[in-house]
């Protein structure tokens, strides 16, 4: 499918910082069993016709509490840095929400280098703010935005912050890392998706990936197939 061969070409160059031959070795290594895990499990949803994968659905859902898709807590590299908490976005306090997302937003206008815009843009053209703006990437092929919504600004400025700041975090976990944002987001959304995965064998809880499967253009519309309702919905935290 197009959404595996895109993945399994851009994973492939996923990676960040100067690496030793040995190190850069490794990195490749654990990228190529990436890639086989997420062709695989990207046939299990996409590789039978749309009836066939409802109906698997229909007997196989089962009920995913958004608590169990949220991520909690500080987070680890940059949370204390940057003064924000998965805790601070939710629909219950739409101005912690906010404020939260300006915390993010205030590094979009950081300046990149050539070698930090190359990761800038295999990053951003790898999730989008879809369910607001609708757009397909938060980047365009120049790196310049795609989308002018707050959650895309928040999401970008976190990217930039982290490729400057935190240069050694590969591609894959700054990736995975905006997924998790996206995530609280529009936490109604994801629910349904995570019940998709969840039906066809998608491990959207792993430390590593599971926001890139989550959250990433790699299962895009993939909460489509979802026959039985979540609570929450087209739930959706900030302003577009």
């Amino acid at each position: 499918m197009e959404h595996e061969k895109y993945h399994a070409e851009e994973h492939d160059d996923m990676k960040g910082g100067k690496k030793s031959n040995t190190e850069t070795t490794v990195q490749y290594v654990i990228i190529a069993v990436l890639v086989i895990l997420l062709i695989y499990s990207g046939v299990k949803i996409y590789g039978a016709g749309s009836s066939s994968i409802s109906g698997n659905v229909a007997m196989d859902l089962g009920t995913v509490s958004a608590l169990d898709v949220l991520p909690k807590g500080t987070p680890a590299v940059y949370g204390k840095e940057l003064g924000v908490s998965y805790n601070d976005v939710s629909v219950s306090n739409p101005q912690l929400a906010d404020a939260t997302m300006q915390k993010l937003a205030k590094y979009e206008d950081m300046q990149l280098n050539s070698a930090q815009m190359e990761r800038y843009i295999r990053i951003g053209s790898s999730i989008a703010c879809e369910y607001c703006c609708g757009a397909q990437t938060l980047v365009f092929e120049n790196g310049e935005r795609a989308c002018g919504c707050a959650h895309s600004y928040a999401m970008r400025g976190l990217a930039k912050y982290l490729l400057t700041k935190h240069p050694d975090i590969s591609d894959i976990e700054i990736l995975n890392e905006l997924g998790k944002w996206k995530v609280l987001f529009f936490p109604g959304v994801h629910e349904q998706k995570a019940e998709v995965l969840k039906a066809n064998g998608i491990d959207y809880t792993n430390q590593t990936v599971g926001y890139i499967y989550l959250a990433s253009n790699i299962y895009r519309g993939a909460e489509n197939q979802a026959t039985a309702s979540s609570s929450g919905g087209s739930q959706m935290v900030g302003g577009c």
